[in-house]
């Protein structure tokens, strides 16, 4: 049976693909089976042929090297650049958990490691019709502990506290912080690192800079943080 983790971040665009990748790439090079998996994907190109490509496992595809087939890692692909909820509503093909589900343990039948990323932040809304779900919905019903990626920059200690605060008071665990876009020497970004520990309990795992290609973190506590 694999082991998973899931990454959710304190909003869009923090660089959860992108911390994604690094660690789908640092598991795949240190000889472990490296998948990735998500349920959700909107803002994507269309081939040629009018199909939608997943463009956010491209990316991990592209960093971490891996030979994971694309079509493995979305159920769901949206075109419009929203959250899922309206993207669906728009577009049609909205998310169903048991669908999700399904996918998902057959990436797990054929990785010793899955990395699942999620869409947006903690509260993104994933299905908005006569069916609510939420993006802690799919991190229960895949029963998945989490790690936490914000952007190093200015406000982040409200977010990573705001975020850190709602995932414990829904019995969702948080492994740690990995710190996005961090220039190592900045005092704001420096004392941030500090402040986020202080006010959440969670150890700052790893501090991602502008252009890294690799994670500054050991493969075997890496792989210790999947469940």
């Amino acid at each position: 049976m694999s082991r998973n983790l899931f990454i959710t971040g304190t909003g869009t665009d923090v660089g959860k693909t992108f911390v994604s990748a690094l660690m789908v790439k640092k598991l795949a090079q240190s000889g472990r089976r490296a998948g990735y998996f998500k349920a959700a994907m909107s803002g994507n190109r269309r081939r040629a042929d009018g199909s939608l490509i997943p463009g956010d496992g491209a990316w991990v595809q592209q960093i971490s090297r891996i030979s994971q087939p694309l079509e493995e890692m979305c159920p769901y692909v949206y075109e419009n650049a929203w959250s899922p909820h309206l993207a669906s509503r728009v577009e049609g093909n909205p998310v169903d958990l048991k669908e999700v589900r399904r996918r998902f343990v057959q990436v797990c039948g054929r990785y010793d490691y899955v990395t699942v990323e999620g869409s947006g932040g903690i509260l993104c809304p994933i299905r908005f019709d006569q069916e609510k779900i939420w993006m802690e919905d799919v991190i229960q019903v895949l029963g998945l502990s989490c790690l936490l990626v914000a952007d190093a920059g200015l406000g982040t200690i409200n977010s990573v506290g705001l975020t850190a605060e709602y995932m414990r008071s829904r019995g969702i665990p948080v492994k740690g912080i990995i710190l996005n876009r961090f220039h190592p020497g900045d005092g704001m970004e420096e004392d941030n690192r500090v402040m986020c520990e202080a006010l959440t309990g969670l150890k700052v795992l790893a501090c991602v800079k502008v252009g890294d290609d690799q994670l500054d973190l050991d493969a075997q506590a890496l792989a210790a943080l999947y469940e």
